[in-house]
């Protein structure tokens, strides 16, 4: 039996089962093993593996005791899962499935009747349960033990993924594991390992070729434990074989520091996204992680990058093979290095092309984006793909998996992908593709990226609060940094954090991260550039919601040089910074954008007591007007333009509110009012004098940059919203 103790020191695995913490319901104490066992990402990768429990509970018709397989459902990922992410079946339905399978079925072909199949497992369903079933079910409902574990664990796939990784999976744990070769999971696949484990009932799991470990034991812990040890005994293994320097045949390439990797990626990585993002866009990842880094770097990286990944939760997020790009970091050469992944680019989906139609079969679904998810340049790293930063952080770490398998097999034997074939039909399987459709519609404003500048409050913090909702990816910048990490922590607690990666800068971040920014200041906005960029990629929208309102002296109206000199270099001159400074991503990108600046009615309406607010955002909307021009025509540039509000503005201090409170002759308790209390009142003396007589919120402004922001004012550019609950003397002449 496995030592707990030994396992505990082990540097390989986790140990993290504690008695006093597992449940001793059995379904809570599958979930427990689970969610620890998806703790070590050396264990299982994001959303793959699963674990399974067979328990005795009474059937709600008859009150007998019956067995019930609960198996991680489809999709969950096991560091995360609830009771409800487990599907429960009755193993007496999946008995009765198994034989009518049979009846139907030519032993171990992959048949038509096996995928089938999966449709028949709702029948199996026990008590109602409406979580779907794994593919994987088979696997676990037809080895005899109650409890299984299937997981990825990258040492045993290092294994698993060797040219001569049966005779090693002897080797390695003598009689204790079996093998089964290569088969996609299903059925057949479950048939098989319960056959092999007929013919050698004393085997404490099976070694899956290309594929991970299945183990399995009739008491809980004594699984969990005896998954660690198999993990660890073939992690040991491979570190007593393992080429230290000389690993991937040694270096090639040297690792630029950090700020000259940096600068060279906020260059490259807006270009690149839009050279992959021709048919959909992406959102990038950058991983520089010190193994990640030793492999683009080294001599044997470009011919294992041309082998693919191996096992199939691996290729199915990182394609059949990722793009390699063979170029010298010491020359620091951008161009040369634009020039090689446009060069790389076009035979990458050259070969997806003849992949697909080399393996395509006649009910194939129609080829999908050629581009690649994961691009490797030595002395940067790896820049993964997706759909949203959560999707490419994932794709990320399944390559930095694929890595150490590869480092692993390189070590003990040599690396093996799957052939073409076998990987095709994972890749263009008939129910993943089903699985696909059934994905919910993606959000507006998925796949994009938007810098809010002024994200700290009032207007600017509803808009990223807007915009999240539709799916964007938030910068959330603001003058004072603190306020603008509060918008993204609650942006990332509201709409998820994913699964973080190490990586350079902000590639940790999840769908909103925050940076300081001043756009007065050039040198700020790049380093606001730098962090949207690292963080996502590159940048789609900008809204710009910071202004400056300068109180000019009350007794005299004077307003000092210095007052004009500020008010126009934040209302003005700030805005045409944060544009401008963007211009380079945007025309490196080549893909369409929008821009929504904050003007105010004002510009039009001459008022006493405001002239060099006044005049500034008469300047501002005319600014509108010129940028709309300059960034055409890839980039539309609008505004919105505000009356007064009051509500969550840092324009409107108490001292300001008391002013003009005083200055209309509004009554108020100046010493003892609540702060609140007077800006209502003083909003709604507001709303009065406009036609609809309902203050002006911050999210009303929201509204109007969201649809200025979106397709549907895919038309317009050049244009100015007033949002003032109808102020008759702002309407234009």
């Amino acid at each position: 039996m496995p030592d707990p103790a030994a396992l505990k020191n082990s540097p390989h695995v986790a140990y993290l089962w504690n008695d006093a913490e597992a449940p001793s319901d059995p379904v809570d104490a599958l979930v427990y093993r689970s969610n620890i066992l998806g703790a070590d990402q050396r264990i299982t990768n994001t959303g793959g593996g699963n674990t399974s429990s067979k328990v005795k509970q009474k059937d709600p018709l008859t009150g007998e005791e019956v067995d019930v397989l609960w198996v991680k459902g489809s999709g969950g990922d096991l560091r995360t899962s609830k009771r409800e992410n487990f599907a429960s079946l009755s193993m007496a339905s999946l008995e009765q499935l198994k034989a009518s399978y049979e009846a139907r079925s030519d032993t171990g072909l992959k048949t038509p009747a096996e995928d089938e199949q999966v449709a028949n497992y709702r029948h199996c369903t026990f008590d109602l349960n409406p979580r779907a079933s794994s593919i994987d079910t088979p696997l676990h409902a037809f080895l005899p033990a109650r409890h299984v574990d299937h997981m990825h664990p990258n040492a045993v796939i290092a294994v698993a993924a060797s040219k001569n990784n049966q005779e090693l999976t002897q080797t390695i744990w003598g009689g204790r594991l079996g093998w089964v070769p290569w088969m996609r999971p299903g059925f057949e696949l479950g048939l098989l390992m319960h056959e092999e484990q007929k013919k050698n009932p004393r085997l404490e799991g099976l070694l899956m070729a290309a594929h991970g470990l299945i183990n399995w034991h009739d008491d809980a812990r004594a699984c969990y434990d005896l998954s660690l040890d198999l993990i660890d005994t073939a992690a040991r293994y491979i570190a007593d074989h393992d080429k230290h320097e000389q690993t991937f045949g040694g270096a090639k390439y040297r690792t630029p520091g950090l700020d000259e990797r940096e600068a060279l990626l906020v260059q490259v990585l807006p270009w690149l996204r839009g050279r992959v993002s021709q048919q959909q866009r992406f959102i990038g990842t950058v991983d520089d992680r010190e193994s990640v880094l030793q492999f683009v770097n080294s001599h044997d990286a470009a011919r294992l990058a041309e082998l693919g990944t191996s096992c199939p939760d691996h290729f199915l997020r990182t394609k059949i093979k990722p793009l390699y790009v063979d170029w010298d970091p010491a020359s620091g050469d951008v161009d040369v290095l634009k020039q090689r992944l446009d060069e790389g680019l076009e035979r990458y989906r050259a070969d997806y092309r003849s992949y697909y139609e080399a393996c395509k079969k006649p009910d194939s679904p129609a080829m999908r984006d050629p581009n690649p998810t994961v691009v490797l340049i030595p002395g940067l790293g790896l820049i993964a793909w997706g759909k949203n930063k959560s999707e490419s952080r994932v794709t990320a770490e399944f390559y930095c998996c694929a890595v150490e398998v590869m480092r692993g097999a390189e070590a003990i034997d040599a690396y093996v992908g799957l052939p073409q074939q076998e990987a095709f039909d994972i890749e263009y399987w008939a129910l993943e593709e089903a699985k696909l459709q059934r994905m919910p519609a993606e959000k507006p404003l998925a796949r994009r990226v938007v810098v809010v500048v002024g994200a700290g409050s009032g207007i600017g913090r509803a808009v990223a609060e807007k915009l999240a909702a539709q799916g964007g990816h938030i910068v959330s910048a603001d003058m004072k940094l603190e306020a603008a990490q509060e918008t993204a922590d609650d942006l990332t607690a509201a709409y998820g954090q994913g699964i973080g990666v190490a990586g350079t800068g902000v590639s940790g971040c999840g769908p909103a991260t925050a940076a300081a920014a001043n756009i007065t200041d050039t040198v700020s906005l790049a380093g606001l550039i730098k962090h949207a960029v690292l963080a996502y990629g590159g940048i789609d929208h900008l809204v710009v919601t910071a202004g400056v309102f300068v109180p000019q002296d009350p007794a005299t109206g004077q307003v000092t040089p210095q007052q004009w000199q500020l008010t126009f270099d934040v209302n003005v001159r700030g805005s045409y910074n944060a544009v401008w400074e963007m211009k380079p991503v945007f025309d490196a990108q080549g893909l369409e954008g929008s821009v929504v600046l904050t003007t105010s009615v004002n510009a039009v309406v001459a008022k006493k007591g405001s002239v060099a607010y006044d005049c500034s955002k008469a300047a501002a909307d005319h600014l509108v007007r010129e940028l709309a021009v300059e960034m055409s025509p890839t980039v539309r540039v609008n505004a919105i333009a505000p009356a007064t509000v009051v509500a969550g503005s840092t324009m409107f201090p108490r001292q300001r509110v008391l002013a003009s409170l005083a200055k209309y002759g509004i009554e108020h308790d100046a010493e003892n009012g609540k702060t609140e209390d007077l800006r209502n009142r003083l909003a709604q003396f507001y709303a009065e004098r406009t036609l609809t007589h309902n203050p002006i919120r911050p999210e009303d402004q929201a509204e109007a940059a969201w649809f200025l922001l979106s397709d549907a004012s895919s038309r317009t550019t050049g244009q100015i919203i007033h949002v003032d609950g109808g102020l008759a003397d702002a309407f234009l002449r």
